[in-house]
């Protein structure tokens, strides 16, 4: 199929680019890599009257490590330079770890970081990984700028909480605390399908060796990414055990995610996935995080 007509804008500015948001609003997508845009463009599940291409726009191309620690990622950075940037794999691991298991290397060849977060499928691993790292969002518009803690910035399936003149320039990682672990792990029916499930984890440790600060958060597990609190809650305090994983497992898998299922795998079946899954993304993140000596 083709899309139905549209104007196609390329400015050569932000502040352009911007400007033209401002002017349009809802009646103009923007395009960053388009490797979930011009799909649902050519099936005409949207049909938007301008699309304002970001690909000129170097200034929301970059990775760097702020004064604070915090790592810095622009919008328009595509996930293949990520995926392979040292200054990611030491300071943002999980989001190293991640990033490989994204589609396949022709899509994050072209695909952005930005532009996964606003498409925000809740079937993706990127919105997965801004809510388990607690990134932040910088989103623009010609007269305003703000920060979006990504617990507050999506909103539901391919909702978010921009601004219809806004658009998402950048995002910030916080710098990792003292000896944590991490761990992502999926299962897809072939390597680059959408997965039937998936989980994100970090465990942080206090000086003997209890867990100070846990987190666990799913994709395809509801209408969004979703973190699993009392999951976590489950985890404070407590040092590491097989029974407390099983217990932490349990109450995410059958309390707290919210999954759909689909012609390849059951509502019961994406629960014992998630069930299993998570003890075993546990497991891993709680030795990594006992053997950190960050």
């Amino acid at each position: 199929m083709k899309p139905a007509p549209f104007d196609y804008l390329k400015p050569a500015t932000l502040e352009e680019a911007l400007a033209i948001k401002a002017q349009l609003g809802e009646d103009a997508k923007v395009l960053a890599g388009g490797q979930s845009l011009i799909p649902t463009m050519n099936y005409r599940l949207v049909q938007p009257a301008a699309l304002i291409d970001l690909n000129e726009l170097s200034e929301l191309d970059h990775i760097h490590v702020d004064g604070e620690g915090n790592l810095r990622i622009g919008a328009m950075t595509r996930q293949r330079r990520v995926e392979f940037d040292s200054t990611v794999k030491k300071v943002a691991p999980l989001l190293h770890e991640t990033l490989p298991f994204v589609a396949h290397p022709q899509i994050r060849n072209r695909g952005t970081i930005g532009g996964s977060l606003v498409h925000a499928d809740p079937a993706s691993e990127l919105p997965v990984i801004a809510l388990a790292t607690g990134v932040r969002c910088r989103a623009k518009s010609i007269h305003t700028e703000r920060w979006i803690p990504a617990e507050d910035f999506f909103m539901g399936m391919f909702m978010t909480a921009l601004q219809p003149e806004e658009i998402l320039v950048e995002i910030s990682l916080p710098a990792m605390l003292s000896r944590t672990g991490w761990s992502f792990m999926e299962v897809s029916r072939r390597k680059g399908d959408y997965a039937m499930m998936g989980v994100a984890t970090m465990v942080s440790l206090d000086g003997e060796g209890r867990c100070a600060e846990g987190g666990l958060v799913y994709l395809n597990a509801g209408d969004g990414p979703v973190k699993a609190k009392r999951a976590a809650d489950v985890l404070k305090g407590e040092k590491y055990s097989e029974a407390l994983v099983e217990k932490s497992a349990w109450e995410a898998s059958r309390k707290e995610i919210d999954p759909f299922g689909s012609v390849h795998a059951s509502i019961d079946y994406q629960r014992h996935l998630a069930y299993v899954l998570t003890k075993r993304a546990l497991e891993r993140a709680f030795e990594r995080a006992q053997a950190s000596d960050i």
